[in-house]
Protein backbone atom coordinates (compact mmCIF):
# COMPACT_ATOMS: atom_id res chain seq x y z
CA UNK A 1 0.00 0.00 0.00
CA UNK A 2 1.60 3.11 -1.02
CA UNK A 3 1.84 6.66 1.00
CA UNK A 4 -0.69 8.31 -1.27
CA UNK A 5 -3.29 5.71 -0.29
CA UNK A 6 -3.05 5.25 2.90
CA UNK A 7 -2.71 9.38 3.18
CA UNK A 8 -6.31 9.43 1.68
CA UNK A 9 -7.51 6.42 3.52
CA UNK A 10 -6.19 8.36 6.61
CA UNK A 11 -8.27 11.61 6.00
CA UNK A 12 -11.21 9.69 5.02
CA UNK A 13 -10.77 8.00 8.61
CA UNK A 14 -10.53 11.11 9.92
CA UNK A 15 -13.76 12.69 8.53
CA UNK A 16 -15.86 9.28 8.52
CA UNK A 17 -17.27 8.23 11.84
CA UNK A 18 -17.35 4.73 11.85
CA UNK A 19 -19.91 2.50 12.29
CA UNK A 20 -19.97 1.53 15.78
CA UNK A 21 -18.54 -2.01 16.64
CA UNK A 22 -20.51 -4.02 18.79
CA UNK A 23 -19.66 -3.64 22.04
CA UNK A 24 -19.14 -7.67 23.14
CA UNK A 25 -17.74 -8.75 19.85
CA UNK A 26 -14.27 -8.27 18.83
CA UNK A 27 -13.57 -9.02 14.35
CA UNK A 28 -10.30 -10.20 13.96
CA UNK A 29 -8.63 -11.24 10.60
CA UNK A 30 -6.35 -14.42 10.22
CA UNK A 31 -4.31 -14.55 7.18
CA UNK A 32 -4.18 -17.98 6.07
CA UNK A 33 -6.32 -20.97 4.77
CA UNK A 34 -7.97 -22.52 7.39
CA UNK A 35 -8.25 -21.49 11.22
CA UNK A 36 -5.55 -22.61 13.30
CA UNK A 37 -6.75 -25.05 15.89
CA UNK A 38 -4.41 -23.78 18.68
CA UNK A 39 -5.49 -20.16 17.96
CA UNK A 40 -9.64 -21.54 17.91
CA UNK A 41 -8.42 -23.07 21.09
CA UNK A 42 -7.31 -20.00 23.14
CA UNK A 43 -9.92 -18.01 21.73
CA UNK A 44 -12.43 -20.14 23.17
CA UNK A 45 -10.25 -19.99 26.44
CA UNK A 46 -10.05 -15.95 26.12
CA UNK A 47 -13.83 -16.01 26.07
CA UNK A 48 -14.82 -17.96 28.78
CA UNK A 49 -12.33 -15.92 31.18
CA UNK A 50 -14.07 -12.55 29.61
CA UNK A 51 -17.88 -12.94 29.55
CA UNK A 52 -19.69 -11.50 27.28
CA UNK A 53 -16.87 -11.03 24.78
CA UNK A 54 -16.91 -13.04 21.83
CA UNK A 55 -14.15 -12.85 19.10
CA UNK A 56 -15.53 -13.26 15.28
CA UNK A 57 -12.17 -14.56 13.43
CA UNK A 58 -12.37 -14.38 9.62
CA UNK A 59 -9.83 -16.47 7.18
CA UNK A 60 -8.66 -14.67 4.35
CA UNK A 61 -6.00 -16.05 1.91
CA UNK A 62 -2.34 -14.54 2.09
CA UNK A 63 -2.99 -12.72 -1.13
CA UNK A 64 -5.88 -10.72 -0.16
CA UNK A 65 -5.22 -10.71 3.67
CA UNK A 66 -3.14 -7.56 3.88
CA UNK A 67 -4.91 -5.19 1.38
CA UNK A 68 -8.31 -6.20 2.86
CA UNK A 69 -6.87 -5.38 6.52
CA UNK A 70 -5.45 -1.80 5.18
CA UNK A 71 -8.62 -0.92 3.40
CA UNK A 72 -10.98 -1.87 5.90
CA UNK A 73 -8.47 0.33 8.11
CA UNK A 74 -8.04 3.62 5.75
CA UNK A 75 -11.68 3.75 5.17
CA UNK A 76 -12.74 3.98 8.63
CA UNK A 77 -13.96 0.51 9.22
CA UNK A 78 -11.28 -1.36 10.41
CA UNK A 79 -10.85 -4.69 12.51
CA UNK A 80 -10.46 -5.07 16.25
CA UNK A 81 -7.02 -7.59 15.45
CA UNK A 82 -5.77 -8.05 12.86
CA UNK A 83 -2.48 -10.52 11.47
CA UNK A 84 -0.21 -8.21 9.53
CA UNK A 85 3.18 -8.48 8.57
CA UNK A 86 5.70 -6.79 10.95
CA UNK A 87 6.84 -4.86 8.13
CA UNK A 88 3.96 -2.69 7.67
CA UNK A 89 3.28 -1.49 11.15
CA UNK A 90 5.32 1.63 10.68
CA UNK A 91 3.25 2.49 8.16
CA UNK A 92 -0.26 2.04 10.23
CA UNK A 93 1.33 3.95 12.93
CA UNK A 94 2.77 6.92 10.93
CA UNK A 95 -1.23 7.13 10.18
CA UNK A 96 -2.89 6.58 13.04
CA UNK A 97 -4.38 3.34 12.12
CA UNK A 98 -3.22 1.08 15.08
CA UNK A 99 -2.91 1.27 19.19
CA UNK A 100 0.30 1.58 20.70
CA UNK A 101 0.81 -2.44 22.44
CA UNK A 102 2.26 -1.65 26.53
CA UNK A 103 4.90 -4.32 26.76
CA UNK A 104 6.30 -4.21 30.17
CA UNK A 105 10.07 -5.05 30.40
CA UNK A 106 9.24 -8.60 31.90
CA UNK A 107 7.15 -9.20 28.41
CA UNK A 108 9.96 -7.58 26.16
CA UNK A 109 12.56 -10.20 28.43
CA UNK A 110 10.72 -13.23 27.83
CA UNK A 111 11.33 -12.87 23.80
CA UNK A 112 15.23 -14.07 21.98
CA UNK A 113 16.89 -10.99 21.60
CA UNK A 114 16.14 -8.52 18.95
CA UNK A 115 12.55 -9.85 18.63
CA UNK A 116 10.84 -7.24 19.86
CA UNK A 117 12.65 -4.78 17.96
CA UNK A 118 10.84 -5.99 14.50
CA UNK A 119 7.61 -4.57 15.64
CA UNK A 120 9.63 -1.37 17.83
CA UNK A 121 8.79 2.25 16.31
CA UNK A 122 10.28 5.35 18.28
CA UNK A 123 10.25 3.40 21.46
CA UNK A 124 7.25 2.16 20.98
CA UNK A 125 5.34 -1.55 20.11
CA UNK A 126 3.04 -1.59 17.38
CA UNK A 127 2.12 -5.44 17.58
CA UNK A 128 3.08 -8.61 19.53
CA UNK A 129 5.11 -11.46 17.63
CA UNK A 130 2.70 -14.01 16.29
CA UNK A 131 5.01 -15.83 14.12
CA UNK A 132 9.03 -15.86 13.34
CA UNK A 133 10.71 -17.06 10.48
CA UNK A 134 14.98 -17.02 10.31
CA UNK A 135 17.29 -18.86 8.09
CA UNK A 136 20.15 -20.90 8.11
CA UNK A 137 22.86 -22.78 5.11
CA UNK A 138 21.74 -26.07 3.59
CA UNK A 139 24.42 -27.89 1.80
CA UNK A 140 24.61 -31.04 -0.85
CA UNK A 141 27.39 -33.42 1.37
CA UNK A 142 26.64 -35.46 -2.09
CA UNK A 143 28.17 -32.58 -4.55
CA UNK A 144 30.72 -31.44 -2.22
CA UNK A 145 32.13 -34.76 -2.00
CA UNK A 146 32.26 -35.05 -5.75
CA UNK A 147 33.83 -31.55 -6.05
CA UNK A 148 36.80 -32.66 -3.58
CA UNK A 149 35.15 -31.25 -0.97
CA UNK A 150 34.67 -32.31 2.17
CA UNK A 151 30.60 -33.30 2.63
CA UNK A 152 30.68 -32.94 6.67
CA UNK A 153 32.55 -29.35 6.87
CA UNK A 154 30.01 -26.68 5.92
CA UNK A 155 31.27 -23.60 4.94
CA UNK A 156 31.68 -21.18 7.87
CA UNK A 157 32.06 -17.78 6.25
CA UNK A 158 31.69 -16.34 3.00
CA UNK A 159 35.12 -16.58 1.54
CA UNK A 160 34.66 -19.82 2.25
CA UNK A 161 30.94 -20.26 0.45
CA UNK A 162 32.64 -18.61 -2.19
CA UNK A 163 35.20 -21.09 -2.25
CA UNK A 164 33.00 -24.19 -2.41
CA UNK A 165 30.36 -22.74 -4.90
CA UNK A 166 33.56 -22.34 -7.49
CA UNK A 167 34.53 -25.99 -6.75
CA UNK A 168 31.26 -27.09 -7.16
CA UNK A 169 30.47 -25.53 -11.03
CA UNK A 170 33.84 -26.36 -11.83
CA UNK A 171 34.07 -29.96 -11.18
CA UNK A 172 30.18 -31.25 -10.79
CA UNK A 173 27.29 -30.62 -13.05
CA UNK A 174 25.65 -28.68 -10.16
CA UNK A 175 25.19 -25.13 -9.93
CA UNK A 176 27.60 -23.87 -6.20
CA UNK A 177 24.92 -21.82 -4.78
CA UNK A 178 21.05 -20.78 -4.88
CA UNK A 179 21.42 -17.29 -5.71
CA UNK A 180 18.19 -15.17 -5.55
CA UNK A 181 17.37 -11.73 -7.55
CA UNK A 182 13.90 -11.58 -8.86
CA UNK A 183 11.57 -9.11 -8.78
CA UNK A 184 9.80 -10.35 -5.28
CA UNK A 185 10.18 -9.41 -1.99
CA UNK A 186 12.26 -12.62 -1.02
CA UNK A 187 15.25 -10.89 -2.62
CA UNK A 188 15.46 -8.28 -0.44
CA UNK A 189 15.14 -10.99 2.35
CA UNK A 190 18.14 -12.94 0.87
CA UNK A 191 19.98 -9.92 0.44
CA UNK A 192 19.72 -9.16 4.16
CA UNK A 193 21.03 -12.44 5.75
CA UNK A 194 24.37 -11.28 4.12
CA UNK A 195 23.89 -7.48 5.82
CA UNK A 196 23.27 -8.81 9.16
CA UNK A 197 25.88 -11.58 8.76
CA UNK A 198 28.61 -8.82 8.58
CA UNK A 199 27.59 -6.81 11.32
CA UNK A 200 25.48 -4.53 8.98
CA UNK A 201 22.67 -2.16 9.28
CA UNK A 202 19.96 -0.08 6.94
CA UNK A 203 18.84 1.75 9.77
CA UNK A 204 20.70 2.47 12.83
CA UNK A 205 19.10 3.09 16.43
CA UNK A 206 18.50 6.33 15.65
CA UNK A 207 16.82 5.99 12.46
CA UNK A 208 19.27 7.09 10.53
CA UNK A 209 19.67 5.53 6.75
CA UNK A 210 23.30 3.90 6.62
CA UNK A 211 22.81 1.48 3.87
CA UNK A 212 26.17 2.97 2.43
CA UNK A 213 28.97 0.96 4.54
CA UNK A 214 31.77 -0.99 3.93
CA UNK A 215 29.98 -3.73 5.71
CA UNK A 216 27.12 -3.55 3.56
CA UNK A 217 29.47 -2.81 0.22
CA UNK A 218 31.36 -6.05 1.19
CA UNK A 219 27.97 -8.06 1.30
CA UNK A 220 27.13 -6.80 -2.38
CA UNK A 221 30.73 -7.54 -3.72
CA UNK A 222 29.95 -10.94 -2.23
CA UNK A 223 26.81 -11.43 -4.46
CA UNK A 224 28.59 -10.35 -7.11
CA UNK A 225 31.69 -12.77 -7.17
CA UNK A 226 29.07 -15.74 -6.53
CA UNK A 227 26.82 -15.07 -10.22
CA UNK A 228 29.31 -17.02 -12.15
CA UNK A 229 28.94 -19.88 -9.50
CA UNK A 230 24.99 -19.50 -9.24
CA UNK A 231 22.03 -21.05 -11.23
CA UNK A 232 22.13 -19.86 -14.58
CA UNK A 233 19.78 -16.30 -14.82
CA UNK A 234 19.39 -15.58 -11.00
CA UNK A 235 17.14 -12.80 -11.76
CA UNK A 236 14.55 -15.45 -12.83
CA UNK A 237 14.24 -17.12 -9.46
CA UNK A 238 13.09 -16.17 -6.15
CA UNK A 239 13.78 -18.27 -3.08
CA UNK A 240 11.07 -21.22 -3.79
CA UNK A 241 12.38 -21.41 -7.10
CA UNK A 242 15.87 -22.10 -6.11
CA UNK A 243 14.99 -24.13 -3.42
CA UNK A 244 13.31 -25.99 -5.92
CA UNK A 245 16.32 -26.76 -7.48
CA UNK A 246 18.28 -27.34 -4.49
CA UNK A 247 15.89 -30.45 -3.89
CA UNK A 248 16.40 -31.51 -7.87
CA UNK A 249 20.20 -31.52 -6.66
CA UNK A 250 20.67 -29.00 -9.19
CA UNK A 251 22.64 -26.60 -6.80
CA UNK A 252 24.88 -27.16 -4.11
CA UNK A 253 23.75 -24.26 -1.25
CA UNK A 254 20.89 -22.59 -0.78
CA UNK A 255 19.80 -19.72 2.09
CA UNK A 256 16.22 -21.29 3.13
CA UNK A 257 13.75 -21.61 6.87
CA UNK A 258 13.06 -24.65 8.37
CA UNK A 259 9.73 -25.23 6.25
CA UNK A 260 12.89 -26.92 3.84
CA UNK A 261 13.68 -30.10 6.43
CA UNK A 262 10.14 -31.73 5.85
CA UNK A 263 10.44 -31.30 2.13
CA UNK A 264 14.36 -32.54 2.13
CA UNK A 265 12.97 -35.96 4.20
CA UNK A 266 11.24 -36.73 1.06
CA UNK A 267 14.07 -36.93 -1.42
CA UNK A 268 17.66 -39.00 -1.73
CA UNK A 269 19.57 -35.81 -0.78
CA UNK A 270 22.73 -36.50 1.58
CA UNK A 271 22.07 -32.74 3.28
CA UNK A 272 22.97 -31.00 6.32
CA UNK A 273 22.00 -27.58 7.91
CA UNK A 274 24.48 -25.11 9.61
CA UNK A 275 24.50 -21.45 10.55
CA UNK A 276 24.41 -18.79 7.74
CA UNK A 277 28.29 -18.13 6.97
CA UNK A 278 29.81 -15.18 8.18
CA UNK A 279 31.42 -12.08 6.78
CA UNK A 280 34.52 -10.38 7.69
CA UNK A 281 33.26 -8.27 10.06
CA UNK A 282 30.50 -10.48 12.06
CA UNK A 283 30.16 -10.15 15.69
CA UNK A 284 28.52 -13.75 15.91
CA UNK A 285 25.68 -16.05 13.41
CA UNK A 286 23.24 -13.81 11.99
CA UNK A 287 20.33 -14.19 10.40
CA UNK A 288 17.17 -11.86 9.01
CA UNK A 289 14.28 -12.04 11.45
CA UNK A 290 11.00 -12.16 10.12
CA UNK A 291 7.88 -11.79 12.36
CA UNK A 292 4.06 -11.51 11.40
CA UNK A 293 1.99 -9.59 14.10
CA UNK A 294 -1.65 -9.11 15.81
CA UNK A 295 -2.17 -5.62 15.51
CA UNK A 296 -4.38 -3.51 16.89
CA UNK A 297 -6.42 -0.79 15.08
CA UNK A 298 -8.37 1.99 16.44
CA UNK A 299 -11.50 3.65 16.15
CA UNK A 300 -13.37 -0.01 16.76
CA UNK A 301 -14.12 0.70 20.64
CA UNK A 302 -12.60 -2.38 21.63
CA UNK A 303 -9.00 -1.91 21.33
CA UNK A 304 -8.51 -2.87 25.05
CA UNK A 305 -10.13 -6.03 24.59
CA UNK A 306 -8.06 -6.43 21.69
CA UNK A 307 -4.94 -5.71 22.92
CA UNK A 308 -5.56 -8.43 25.87
CA UNK A 309 -7.06 -10.50 23.30
CA UNK A 310 -3.71 -10.24 21.51
CA UNK A 311 -1.79 -11.17 24.80
CA UNK A 312 -3.36 -13.82 25.64
CA UNK A 313 -2.95 -15.27 22.16
CA UNK A 314 0.77 -14.65 22.06
CA UNK A 315 1.46 -15.42 26.01
CA UNK A 316 4.31 -17.80 26.41
CA UNK A 317 2.72 -21.22 26.84
CA UNK A 318 -0.25 -20.42 24.18
CA UNK A 319 2.79 -19.08 21.63
CA UNK A 320 4.98 -21.87 22.50
CA UNK A 321 2.42 -24.35 21.75
CA UNK A 322 1.63 -23.01 18.00
CA UNK A 323 5.47 -22.23 17.36
CA UNK A 324 5.90 -25.90 17.49
CA UNK A 325 2.25 -27.10 15.64
CA UNK A 326 3.29 -24.90 13.03
CA UNK A 327 6.99 -25.52 12.76
CA UNK A 328 7.85 -22.50 13.27
CA UNK A 329 11.04 -20.47 14.56
CA UNK A 330 10.65 -20.07 18.23
CA UNK A 331 9.74 -16.79 19.86
CA UNK A 332 11.37 -17.03 23.19
CA UNK A 333 13.53 -19.57 25.10
CA UNK A 334 12.43 -22.72 27.11
CA UNK A 335 13.33 -25.99 28.43
CA UNK A 336 10.85 -27.55 25.52
CA UNK A 337 13.17 -25.55 23.32
CA UNK A 338 16.42 -26.58 24.10
CA UNK A 339 14.74 -30.24 24.20
CA UNK A 340 13.84 -30.05 20.70
CA UNK A 341 17.30 -28.86 19.79
CA UNK A 342 18.49 -31.48 21.74
CA UNK A 343 16.27 -33.80 20.02
CA UNK A 344 17.03 -32.52 16.56
CA UNK A 345 19.99 -30.67 16.11
CA UNK A 346 19.18 -28.91 13.03
CA UNK A 347 17.19 -26.80 14.91
CA UNK A 348 19.99 -25.21 16.07
CA UNK A 349 21.14 -22.70 13.26
CA UNK A 350 17.73 -21.36 13.26
CA UNK A 351 18.15 -20.24 16.61
CA UNK A 352 21.65 -19.52 17.36
CA UNK A 353 21.46 -16.82 14.31
CA UNK A 354 18.71 -14.96 16.29
CA UNK A 355 21.80 -12.78 18.63
CA UNK A 356 23.23 -11.08 16.34
CA UNK A 357 20.19 -11.14 13.80
CA UNK A 358 18.15 -7.93 12.20
CA UNK A 359 14.64 -7.03 11.88
CA UNK A 360 12.82 -6.10 8.33
CA UNK A 361 14.10 -2.17 8.43
CA UNK A 362 10.64 -0.47 8.83
CA UNK A 363 9.77 2.36 6.24
CA UNK A 364 6.64 4.30 6.14
CA UNK A 365 6.23 3.05 2.33
CA UNK A 366 7.64 -0.60 2.55
CA UNK A 367 7.14 -1.33 -0.99
CA UNK A 368 9.11 1.55 -2.28
CA UNK A 369 11.81 0.42 -0.11
CA UNK A 370 11.44 -2.89 -1.12
CA UNK A 371 11.97 -2.38 -5.06
CA UNK A 372 15.00 -0.15 -4.06
CA UNK A 373 16.68 -2.70 -2.50
CA UNK A 374 15.55 -5.22 -5.41
CA UNK A 375 16.47 -2.75 -7.63
CA UNK A 376 20.16 -2.37 -6.20
CA UNK A 377 21.00 -6.25 -6.05
CA UNK A 378 19.53 -6.83 -9.59
CA UNK A 379 21.57 -4.20 -11.34
CA UNK A 380 24.94 -5.57 -9.80
CA UNK A 381 23.80 -9.42 -10.31
CA UNK A 382 22.88 -8.71 -13.79
CA UNK A 383 26.59 -6.23 -14.47
CA UNK A 384 24.50 -3.26 -15.08
CA UNK A 385 25.85 -1.42 -11.89
CA UNK A 386 29.33 -1.85 -9.96
CA UNK A 387 28.34 -2.65 -6.33
CA UNK A 388 29.76 0.84 -4.91
CA UNK A 389 27.55 2.59 -7.35
CA UNK A 390 24.43 0.43 -7.06
CA UNK A 391 24.73 0.85 -3.08
CA UNK A 392 25.54 4.84 -2.91
CA UNK A 393 22.56 5.07 -5.65
CA UNK A 394 19.73 2.83 -3.11
CA UNK A 395 21.11 4.41 -0.20
CA UNK A 396 20.22 8.42 -1.93
CA UNK A 397 16.36 6.85 -2.51
CA UNK A 398 15.92 5.26 0.79
CA UNK A 399 16.97 8.86 2.16
CA UNK A 400 15.18 10.60 -0.36
CA UNK A 401 11.88 8.00 0.60
CA UNK A 402 12.29 9.05 4.36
Amino acid sequence: MTKTLLRTGAAIAALTVAAPAMAEEITMIVCGDTMDPIHDKYIAEWEAQNEGWTVAPEVVGWGQCQDKVTTLAVAGTPVGLAYVGSRTLKEFAEFGLIEPIPMTDEEKASYYPNVVGTVTYQGQQWGVPVAFSTKALYWNKDLFAEAGLDPETPPATWDDVIAAAKAVTENTDAAGFGLVAKTFDNTMHQFLHWVYTNNGQVIDDEGNIVLDSPEVLAALEAYKTLVPYSEEGPTAYEQNEVRAIFLDGGVSMIHASIGAVSRLQDTDINWGVANLPLGPEAKGPGTLLITDSLAVFSGTGVEEQAISLAKFLTAPAAQEEYDLNAGLTPLRPSPTIDALVEEKPYWAPYIEGIEYGGPEPLFTDYRAFQNIMIEMVQSVVTGDAEPAEALAKADAELKELE
